[in-house]
């Protein structure tokens, strides 16, 4: 009987993993993986075993942390381990899970670059300095034999290309996919028009924009809602400050609902999707409202501009800038034909280049090539 390959799993937090990695994990399995996950264990951690995969408590913390004792305590999780293939998700779990992939002697490697985080958006002097020495060490880590890295968006591909990792190495696939099943079109809530945007609430998803647009259209006598569905992330430092959402809340439109674990029934209550954000992957919130039949408003940007057609299934402005925002926020408020004839196109456009069974397939395609 042939060996079952153990397939290890490496995410900072159990909520991404069920949010963006639980079906492939799931589909693995029964392509005859042997799947484990290693996360810190949350409010999720039952979720993760009830879908039959082996969760084992591991922290790594996605702020600060002490990276000497980090990278042991990953050599030792591997050498224990002892899996044929590691998968990486995001940057932190890349960077430190290749070198130790390649420490322990870890068979072969997938690293699932989601994004280039806020060391690549943040505008700080700190981080501009370390920026060019964390590329080169990208570069080296993710050129290695027995290693294929996948990126969601072709602006990081270059990225890493610059930074010395060879094309051979790189795999473009576009994001985590969404459930067409799951996330469908339905007739639009009643007035006023609500516009959402779903994202940890964090100054670079462009949170900021979003409520100034809100408080310009609704000054010039706009009648709209302006929904907020995400909580604060404090591990990153771009965290928007609990205060602050609170003293949003009730005022120019604006409405803060906090996380939710229901986003296909949130989703229905949205007229227009809206994500600002200076740089993403490939964000799985907008793969959620295409699939829904909403119009997108989001920013010319890596990773946003990924989801959206310009004038066909959204509008793209570009970032930092809350007039642009406003203005073609306004728009679509004010255009409920328009609204309808891109909420279509998105909705096509999801089930063309987005499904889930798509991206699940093309990873698996890439764990069959890194273990031949």
């Amino acid at each position: 009987m042939k060996k079952r390959s153990r397939l290890l799993f490496v995410v900072t937090e159990d909520w991404y993993f069920i949010s963006h990695r639980l079906p492939l994990a799931v589909a693995a399995q029964a392509a005859g993986f042997e799947v484990a996950v290693a996360t810190r264990e949350g409010r999720h951690g039952e979720v993760i075993r009830s879908a039959g995969i082996r969760l084992i408590p591991f922290a790594l913390s996605r702020r600060g942390g002490n990276p000497f004792a980090e990278v042991i305590a990953l050599w030792r999780l591997y050498r224990r381990e002892k899996p044929d293939l590691v998968h990486h998700v995001a940057l932190k779990p890349v960077m430190y899970g290749a070198l130790v992939a390649w420490l322990a002697r870890v068979p072969a490697q997938v690293n699932a670059v989601a994004g280039l985080g806020w060391l690549f958006t943040s505008s700080s002097g700190v981080v501009r300095l370390v920026r060019p020495v964390l590329r080169r060490m990208l570069g080296r880590l993710l050129d290695r034999p027995h290693s294929l890295t996948i990126v969601q968006n072709p602006e990081d591909r270059a990225v890493l290309e610059r930074a010395g990792v060879s094309a051979t190495r790189l795999r473009l696939i576009r994001g985590a996919g969404v459930d067409l099943q799951v996330f469908h079109p339905v007739p639009p809530p009643p007035q006023p028009v609500c516009i959402m945007l779903v994202a940890r609430m964090l100054w670079d998803k462009g949170v900021g924009e979003f409520v100034e647009a809100a408080r310009r259209l609704t000054g010039a006598g706009v009648n709209a809602r302006f929904v907020l569905v995400g909580d604060p992330d404090p591990a990153n430092p771009a965290s928007v400050p609990e205060s602050t959402l609170r003293r949003w809340h009730g005022r120019h439109g604006v409405e803060w609902w906090g996380r939710r674990d229901d986003m296909p029934a949130v989703l229905q209550a949205a007229h227009i999707a809206c994500l600002p954000s200076y740089r993403e992957g490939l964000p799985k919130s907008l793969l959620e409202a295409a699939a829904c039949g909403l119009p997108i408003v989001t920013t010319d940007a890596p990773g946003c501009r990924e989801v959206v057609r310009d004038g066909v299934n959204g509008l793209l402005v570009p970032v930092r800038d809350a007039d642009a925002l406003a203005a073609a926020l306004k728009r679509l408020i004010e255009d409920a034909e328009l609204r309808r004839r891109m909420g279509e196109a998105s909705r096509v456009r999801a089930g063309e280049e987005f499904s889930q069974a798509r991206v699940i397939e093309a990873t698996l395609a890439v764990y069959r090539e890194v273990l031949a």
